[in-house]
Formats: structure tokens, sequence, C-alpha cells
């Protein structure tokens, strides 16, 4: 999420599979992007891995593949690597992001746009995109493919998302495709490569597809709660910011279709002042959708972790259902701050 919490009640944080899991995610992160004779791009590409991360995507790699593991042992060093494929396609995604937004921070350092430009920019995260597939290909047809097409699919709700700017018309049919393309569907094969990697059943590897799925969803559903919810601090970037750059996300959209749904639609405009931005966020706060965008995530928790239950009970399937769970806990927690 957007929000720089404490992340370190995160069951993922403490997965039963090996008390390194994330060393040596970084450790292979840091490896993959690593060019022997070129310090520069080296030094651009790492970039935003130096500058940390949870590294959800990877941990959901790893407690997958856990799953059918024995409590207590650890995964394959290919399952690693499966995880960090997904990794670097998302630190990628976040390359490409930040140009088109024009940030000048990410994760509280300054962008590689604001410091390298636009063009080296692009470049490196078509370059990490590029080491995510290497990866991939290493690991089979059927993860160089299933990759292949989740890099399609972010983009498909990319592409979706923009041609819904500053639309005062948006619905949640329209949406629900742009959040599972530009973020569910990484979560999704994350998980899903887990279950590939470390050999699951047909059955085994839909179920954890279809977990991440969800979560994933939920993921972003939760997101865009904290961006009218949360303040500057917390976020790290200015409350409302989706609105200013005239992303209409689920909160947005519910409170539009309600009682307070004009005098929203009169401040949503094609630059936003300071004023209208502060008074566009206390009616979101004030109206339905924030309540409504809640009882989503919390649906789409709820069917992660039925799906679950047809996985196991091991400590790695337990630690997925804790992360479910502390993910609207988290969210809970800033709403009622």
């Amino acid at each position: 999420m957007t929000y720089r919490g404490d992340v370190a009640a995160n069951p993922l944080s403490l997965l039963p599979t090996g008390p390194t899991d994330k060393e040596r995610v970084e450790a292979t992160l840091l490896d993959a992007v690593k060019i022997a004779g070129d310090p520069y791009l080296t030094e651009i590409a790492s970039h935003l891995i130096l500058a940390g991360g949870k590294r959800l995507r990877p941990l959901f790699t790893i407690a997958a593949a856990g799953a059918s593991l024995p409590d207590g042992a650890v995964v394959d060093h290919d399952v690693i690597r499966g995880g960090v494929a997904v990794e670097l396609v998302h630190i990628g995604s976040l390359y490409h992001d930040d140009v088109m937004d024009e940030a000048q921070m990410r994760r509280q350092v300054i962008s590689v746009n604001a410091r390298w430009g636009n063009l080296r920019a692009i470049l490196a995260g078509d370059f990490l995109l590029a080491k995510a597939s290497e990866i991939a290909a290493g690991l089979g047809t059927d993860v160089a493919g299933l990759l292949a097409s989740t890099i399609a699919k972010l983009c498909e709700g990319q592409v979706g998302e923009l041609q819904t700017l500053f639309d005062l018309d948006r619905t949640a049919e329209q949406y629900y495709p742009s959040i599972e393309g530009k973020t569910a569907s990484l979560y999704a094969a994350a998980c899903r490569i887990g279950g590939i990697v470390s050999k699951q059943s047909p059955e085994a590897i839909d179920n954890l597809t279809e977990f991440g799925r969800l979560y994933g969803m939920a993921f972003q559903v939760i997101d865009d709660i904290l961006d009218v919810i949360a303040t500057d601090e917390q976020l790290g970037k200015p409350a409302g910011n989706d609105m200013i750059e005239g992303v209409y996300s689920l909160p947005v959209i519910q409170t539009l279709a309600g009682p307070d749904g004009l005098a929203l639609r009169e401040l949503l405009t094609d630059g936003l002042t300071l004023d209208e931005r502060h008074k566009a966020i206390d009616i979101v706060r004030r109206g339905p959708g924030v309540a409504q965008s809640f009882a989503v995530a919390t649906d789409f928790i709820d069917q992660a972790k039925q799906v679950l239950l047809h996985v196991g009970d091991n400590a790695a399937a337990t630690a997925l259902a804790g992360a479910a769970d502390h993910l609207l806990a988290s969210s809970t927690r800033i709403a009622t701050a």
C-alpha cells in the first residue's frame, strides 16, 4: 500500500519457511540488476530496490510454495527467483508510472525520472521488465507465459484507467477490471508461480491464484480508501492525490452516486486547487463511499480466505490468511485514528 505504516505485524514477515527468506529475496533482486562493467545502469536499475519495500509479492510466492511443504521447510531457490521476477515487474511498472505522473518522490527517495530524466527512467523500467522475463524463462514455459500475460494485463489495466481520467461518470464496472489488471494480476501471478515452481496440483495452483487475485483486489480498494482518509504524512504524498490526477476510484465513484454527488461533481475538475482538494476530500470522508468501499474490500478478503480453506492449514497457508486479515486491520486503524 501507499501508507507508510509499520508492517512488522504482517504475518508474512514471519513466514515459517525459513528465517532469511526476505534476505534471500533482497540479495537475488540486487544480483538480477547488477550488470558487470556497467555501474551506471546498475545504479539506476537498483535505485528503488535499495530504497526498500515490503516485498509482499515475493513473500506471497514463498508462502504459496510453502503451503505444500512441511512446517519449517526452506523453499527452493527457484521459488525465490519466481517471486523476484514478479517484484521486478512491479518495480519496473513504478518507473513507468512515475514518468506518467511526473512524480518527484517514491519510497521516500527522489524518483528515478526526477534524478535521471524520463528517457533513462523509461529505459530502466524496460530493463527491469526484461530481467523479469529472463528469470521467468529460466523457470520454464509455464512461468514465462504467465509472466508475459501478467505484464499484458498490467498494461491493459493501466490503459483502462487512463481512458477514464477526469470522467465523472466512471462506473464501478469500469473500475474493477482496471484494478484487476494493474494490481490484482501481480498478486495472482505471485501466488501461481509459487504453486507452479513447487509442483503443486492444478487445483491447488488455481486456488492459490484466485486467493492472490482476490487479495490484490482488496489491496487496491484499501489503497484507494487510504488516499482519501489518511493524512499527507501517512501517505508520503498529498491526500486525495488520485482526484488531483483525475483518477476517480471506488470511494469517489460511490460518493458521486450518493446525496453529496452534485457538490463533489462541481469540485472535480482538471486543475483542482488546494482548497478544492480539501473540500472534495471532506465530502468523500463524510459520504457513504468510504464505508461502502470498506465493505467491498472486506468481501474480497472473506472470499480470499474461503479459497484458502481448499489450499491447506499449515503455517504458510495460515500466514497468507493472516496477511489478508492484516490488510483490513491496518486500514481500520488508520480510519479510526
